[in-house]
């Protein structure tokens, strides 16, 4: 039986209040204007890695892009590199962590972000995201913590035991309490996330309204889930497993920054099947094949039977890899030379994010004062 997934979505899990029953809303692949409203706050960040992968630009960076175009009204939009949530993990020496900060935020800027519209910053700039977990952790429970999934996987953790707990850094245990303070800290309305962070948004959801609750207030908004349209993107040559820079072998990952004949030869060497009369998207019994679908289907925001329908035309996978090739390569042309620009004007870099910075830490100042007023600091 072949499987088949509809049109790409935009999955959006609503709370319209905190006692309401939560729906999902199921929206097209491309935003349009009334998906967002008026008065929403936008917030999403992303770990600095280094320079961005293809999954990191269809599972969020061109979401952001979208976004940012259809900016209006009295919106906000922040969009952050997660710099204090990258050393929960082994940590690259100083140098590297600081090349690979300014890597991300040159990636981000790369798929054409417009920083006018949007604040771009270093999480660790603010200090309110540290003041607020704080805060926040004296509401959330040991228990909430320990049924989250990342810590586990993070850790490598097949069974929980005194012995395996032990070894966790506090850090990663509380990495979910950091991630709901750093949505709620600008009162977000909309949060763009992959659908391995739904755990995690539960939960801001949870502290969000424990904290309305404890003080009778309406403070925090209820945020939204809005998971962006595209499927994972698979490693090239493993895809049984997310594409991920942290890949021994760097022929399953395809970077922005890869020049064409980089991009074919990574393709070339996908692993696929030796099924060759047809080319059908089956992504458990034919996986490598489904994951090239994914990633034309991504690219040009096209529902899977569509590129399916597409992929029968061809007669061999040499034909299949060399299209595939020539899509990614035409999408990624504008971002891969955008970076090589940013990149090299360091000056540019520091001045959008100081001015990204300057903008959110307003923002976060202001609410935080009003979280400590309401708490009785103040």
């Amino acid at each position: 039986m072949m499987l088949r997934r509809s049109i790409p979505r935009l999955l959006v899990h609503k709370r319209f209040s905190s006692a309401s029953a939560g729906t999902i809303q199921q929206l097209n692949a491309k935003l349009s204007p009334k998906d967002i409203p008026d008065e929403a706050t936008v917030f999403s960040m992303i770990q600095p890695t280094g320079k961005f992968h293809l999954g990191n630009y269809l599972g969020a960076t061109r979401a952001w892009k979208d976004l940012s175009d259809l900016q209006k009204g009295n919106q906000k939009i922040i969009f952050g590199v997660a710099d204090l949530h990258a050393i929960t993990i082994p940590k690259p020496d100083a140098a590297e962590f600081r090349r690979f900060r300014k890597e991300a935020i040159a990636s981000i800027l790369s798929v054409g972000i417009d920083p006018s519209k949007v604040s771009v910053m270093y999480q660790s700039q603010i200090p309110e995201h540290s003041q607020l977990h704080w805060l926040l952790s004296t509401f959330a429970s040991m228990g909430s913590l320990n049924r989250m999934n990342q810590w586990k996987s993070k850790s490598n953790i097949k069974e929980v035991d005194n012995e395996t707990i032990g070894k966790v850094k506090l850090g990663l245990f509380s990495y979910p309490v950091l991630q709901a303070a750093d949505i709620l800290l600008y009162r977000s309305t909309h949060v763009p996330v992959g659908d391995d962070q739904a755990q995690h948004l539960e939960l801001t959801r949870t502290l969000a309204e424990q904290f309305n609750n404890t003080y009778n207030v309406d403070f925090f908004p209820i945020p939204t889930t809005v998971f962006t349209p595209t499927s994972k993107i698979l490693s090239l040559n493993s895809p049984d497993k997310k594409m991920s820079k942290s890949d021994p072998n760097q022929q399953s990952v395809i970077y922005l920054t890869d020049e064409p004949d980089v991009i074919k030869t990574k393709v070339k060497k996908a692993v696929t099947d030796s099924i060759s009369e047809s080319f059908n998207y089956d992504p458990i019994k034919r996986p490598g094949l489904s994951n090239l679908m994914n990633i034309v289907s991504g690219i040009q925001r096209a529902p899977i039977d569509v590129v399916e329908s597409e992929f029968q035309k061809f007669n061999n996978y040499r034909d299949v890899k060399n299209y595939v090739s020539e899509v990614i390569i035409e999408d990624l042309k504008g971002p891969r030379e955008e970076y090589k620009k940013l990149i090299q004007d360091e000056a540019y870099l520091d001045k959008i994010i100081n001015e990204g910075q300057g903008r959110a830490r307003d923002l976060a100042n202001k609410n935080v004062n009003e979280i400590m007023k309401i708490m009785g600091f103040n």
